[in-house]
């Protein structure tokens, strides 16, 4: 029940953003060009797959549809960041609402993209010679199809159940942007609140362990194919296609179990920040790195780019 001298809270403010103006510069320079990078670096991917005839196989067009998933997964989060940094650190509630939704969806949907790109690393590796009549086009379609479907509809009634909670009393957000556990926080009605404070730390660890059981199975048996190949560059061969994704999973979930796995556990505000910006800021920054640094097809087409723009650069320069 709300008391007769509180009002229903219409927007929050991010308490966890520096306010003076040099500390917020500081932060706003280095997240602007992170963005950018996260932006640009996940946008050459997918064009660099869709124009390379030889990169147009499942493990690619996992790569391309998890940098599309990347670029809106930080799109959900860091333009508000950047502007609470140098503007207005508020956010009204239903954007508030918007931003936990899109943010959560597209980050389930990594998720189960990356659970589905560990079974297709299983089957390239332990039934090479079935791999192409079983991970067919369509049934790189339907898997990412049912991991967006699965990613938006799973946060759904967790959205809809804190918008009729009531807000009241104060208003200030102790995180970076919005997300379930802080907001919670600052809801008036207490044992509703608890219980829903449990309930989403359970919907999350079913969704992180279901996800990292399935991984590490799909990995487990894929060592155990690795150990009896007989030649040394044939294990390595084996196992350097596997390598971007394994990094790329640790990273993410490395930082994601340590934000929604702690059940009870409580860190300070500079902790809670600093675990969030790792997989919401530095996780999507490292991941076009991993994905093209780390891949040689993938360099030899980003080179192979380079270098036709570079002489188209060079005619247009000359016809001048």
């Amino acid at each position: 029940m709300e008391s007769p001298n509180q009002s229903a809270a219409q927007e929050f403010i991010f308490s966890a953003f520096p306010y003076s103006w040099g500390s917020s510069v500081t932060c706003f320079i280095p997240l602007l060009f992170i963005y950018t990078f996260i932006v640009i670096g996940n946008l050459v991917i997918i064009t660099v797959v869709q124009l390379n005839a030889p990169l147009h196989t499942p493990m690619y067009f996992f790569i391309g549809t998890l940098s599309f998933l990347e670029i809106w997964y930080t799109t959900a989060t860091i333009p508000k960041m950047l502007a609470s940094l140098l503007g207005e650190k508020t956010i009204s509630l239903n954007g508030c609402l918007l931003q936990m939704y899109f943010f959560h969806s597209t980050g389930i949907s990594e998720v189960c993209l990356l659970t589905a790109m560990a079974f297709d690393r299983y089957l390239a590796i332990c039934s090479p010679l079935h791999y192409p009549t079983i991970m067919t086009p369509r049934l790189c379609a339907t898997l990412t199809l049912g991991c967006c479907v699965c990613g938006f509809i799973t946060p759904l009634p967790e959205i809809a159940w804190i918008s009729t909670l009531p807000f009241c009393g104060s208003n200030r957000l102790e995180h970076i942007f919005c997300d379930f556990l802080p907001v919670l926080r600052l809801a008036c009605t207490d044992t509703q609140a608890i219980v829903m404070i449990w309930v989403v730390d359970t919907v999350h660890a079913v969704e992180i362990i279901t996800a990292v059981m399935l991984i590490f199975m799909s990995y487990v048996g894929i060592v155990a194919v690795i150990l009896r190949i007989r030649s040394a560059e044939g294990r390595r061969k084996a196992f350097s296609t596997c390598v971007s994704h394994i990094t790329v999973f640790l990273l993410f979930f490395g930082s994601v179990a340590l934000m929604y796995l702690r059940f009870s556990a409580t860190y300070s505000l500079f902790w809670d920040t600093a675990i969030a910006l790792a997989f919401a800021v530095l996780s999507p920054f490292f991941n076009p790195i991993i994905y093209s640094l780390r891949n040689k097809e993938m360099k030899e087409a980003i080179k192979k780019h380079l270098g036709q723009a570079k002489i188209f650069f060079h005619k247009t320069e000359d016809l001048k």
